[in-house]
């Protein structure tokens, strides 16, 4: 059977237990529990303003009596695309108050997109920033359901001296005024609550509560279906390996987005059922994230690589005491041996003396489910199972265990797996497949080995996936939508190294017989491609060939484009 946390190095958790008691209770519930406990400690901070746990759950409250009088019930969806901003909490956790379920996207989600979410999950509303009501506003007609428009505003929540000074800020200047009609703004949905009755709460904790996507194993995009338990149990995991017996007063920088597995599942329920405070930060950029880091002090951060590189790149940071930060926490894409050396100088340079701990996980199992150990790394790998997850190497394809220090499939067992892809049988069944041990296993696709004391080394992807800063962008759907403009023949995307982002997007283009392939086409093709791909997944560079490399069996040999690019780039 795979590893656990009975392997001989659970010795380097420290006070870390094994066969934790995961309560049955929904995350309103384990939320509600803290907030009794530290009722005065700040939930989280945004834009320097406080909300202490008290507040928060009245704000929940409050969210949860406008969502049930605009007509949500238990089991509907809701779709959140939003950035890290206090009403994305307030609603997400809201929803879970009423047993409905959080549908979470990226608010940079091109507008197909956002339709095909609201589609696939038959959202009831969606809520987003004002500065996104345009584009979900021209999808409407495409909607297969009726679906109310939720608006709330960054301003709204602001403290005294910022909130003062938007109306004239740049960003403010950016947004373009809303129309009188066509949505709901959030603060009126939450007032016309008031005086709402709510139902007693009869959440379950074994049922779904969130839907977050990804590509599953065949790169298509997949709705995964998250628990309540697989939440929970993620952030007392999480705490338990963090190496500290609590996080209560922790300050937790909570950049990764609220729509992703890592920023929600650890930066935000992990930081909150724990006590701890999240820095609530809505857009990243690197004098952002410095100015934070200055202002704030906070105690964690969890963020993929290119997060930590951003410290290197930093001029404000020279000199300044970071002996504040206990827990550094990298995923969502391999740290390179390179990087976490020279993070792990500059922490030390800066009076900080954690080093960068590595993790692995997949959004089918939330996020995270592996970890470096406080203190006891091991060269290139990704750590070990955290407690009560076990992990197994397979023979790709089968259920066939592997020795230790043999290569094969990534498969995980535990209380975060997910509880299957909405509506899709077929793919669940190729991913959650049952052992000869009884247990229920994870077939990541993913490539890697375990050596004989279960530290836990990643290789490659099984499944064609490219990732860049932390997101997870799958070819052949970029390449669909490509290969969909009329003057297209045949598209191939790929992954080039780029020192910041992990990998950047390249595309290459054959155009239709008798298309000359010009600047002005290059920009047409990108145009359309902008109107179907999110600006993270949109291709940084675009090529032009007569034909592409064919393997022996005629498909597209990507990985003959991948080491030409590569090489090139060596050779600059």
């Amino acid at each position: 059977m795979g590893l656990s946390a009975s392997a001989p190095w659970i010795k380097y958790y420290g006070n870390t237990p094994a066969n934790l008691n995961y309560p049955h209770k929904t995350m309103y519930e384990l939320l509600a529990a803290t907030a009794k406990q530290y009722p005065d400690n700040t939930a989280y901070v945004f834009m320097g303003k406080k909300t202490s746990y008290a507040d928060f759950m009245k704000r929940i409250e409050a969210a949860a009596k406008g969502l049930y009088e605009m007509g949500i019930r238990k089991g509907d969806k809701v779709t959140i695309c939003m950035a890290n901003t206090p009403q994305a909490l307030d609603c997400f956790y809201g929803l879970n108050r009423i047993g409905a379920i959080p549908n979470m996207i990226h608010p940079l989600s091109a507008a197909k997109e956002i339709a095909f979410y609201l589609n696939f999950s038959k959202s009831k509303a969606i809520m987003t920033l004002d500065q996104f009501y345009y584009k979900v506003a021209e999808i409407l007609p495409e909607l297969e359901n009726p679906t109310e428009i939720l608006i709330a505003k960054v301003s709204d929540e602001l403290p005294l001296p910022l909130k003062a000074l938007y109306p004239i800020s740049s960003n403010a200047r950016a947004i373009k005024k809303l129309p009188k009609t066509g949505y709901t703004l959030w603060y009126d949905m939450v007032a016309r609550g008031k005086r709402a009755q709510l139902p007693p709460h009869d959440g379950k904790y074994d049922e779904c509560a969130a839907i977050l996507y990804s590509g599953g194993t065949t790169g298509t995009t997949k709705g995964i279906m998250l628990s309540n338990l697989n939440f929970n149990a993620l952030g007392l995991q999480t705490i338990a390996a963090s190496g500290y017996p609590s996080v209560a007063g922790m300050k937790m920088l909570s950049v990764m987005p609220v729509f992703h597995g890592f920023g929600l599942g650890i930066g935000i329920h992990t930081a909150l059922i724990g006590g701890a405070t999240c820095i609530l930060i809505p857009q990243f950029n690197v004098k952002i994230y410095a100015d934070t880091l200055i202002k704030q002090k906070p105690n964690l951060i969890p963020g993929v690589p290119t997060l930590f590189e951003a410290l290197l790149r930093a001029p404000s940071l020279e000199g300044q005491d970071l002996s504040f930060l206990k827990g550094i926490f990298s995923g969502g894409d391999s740290l390179s041996p390179e990087l976490k050396k020279k993070v792990d100088a500059f922490l030390k340079d800066h009076n900080c003396s954690e080093q960068i701990r590595e993790g692995y996980g997949t959004t089918e199992c939330v996020t995270a489910s592996c970890l470096t150990p406080k203190d006891y790394a091991r060269d290139r790998s990704i750590g070990v199972p955290f407690p009560d997850t076990f992990y197994k190497i397979v023979k790709p394809g089968t259920r066939e265990e592997v020795d230790a220090n043999t290569e094969g499939e990534v498969c995980i067992s535990g209380p975060t797996v997910m509880l299957g892809y909405m509506d899709n049988p077929e793919e669940t069944a190729n991913t959650l497949r049952s052992h000869h041990d009884g247990r229920i296993w994870l077939h990541t696709g993913d490539l890697g080995y375990m050596d004989q004391d279960g530290f836990v080394y990643f290789r490659q992807r099984i499944k064609r996936m490219i990732v860049t800063s932390g997101y997870n962008v799958y070819p052949s759907q970029l390449e669909n939508i490509i290969d969909g403009h009329e003057k297209v023949l045949l598209s191939c995307v790929i992954g080039v190294k780029d020192d910041y982002r992990g990998q950047r997007l390249k595309a290459y283009v054959v155009p239709m017989p008798g298309i000359e392939p010009t600047e002005e086409l290059k920009q047409e093709i990108l145009s359309y491609c902008s109107g179907h791909i999110a600006k993270y997944a949109m291709p940084r560079e675009l090529e032009f060939r007569k034909e592409l490399p064919k393997t022996l069996v005629g498909k597209v040999a990507y990985r003959v484009l991948e080491e030409e690019a590569n090489a090139a780039l060596e050779g600059k």
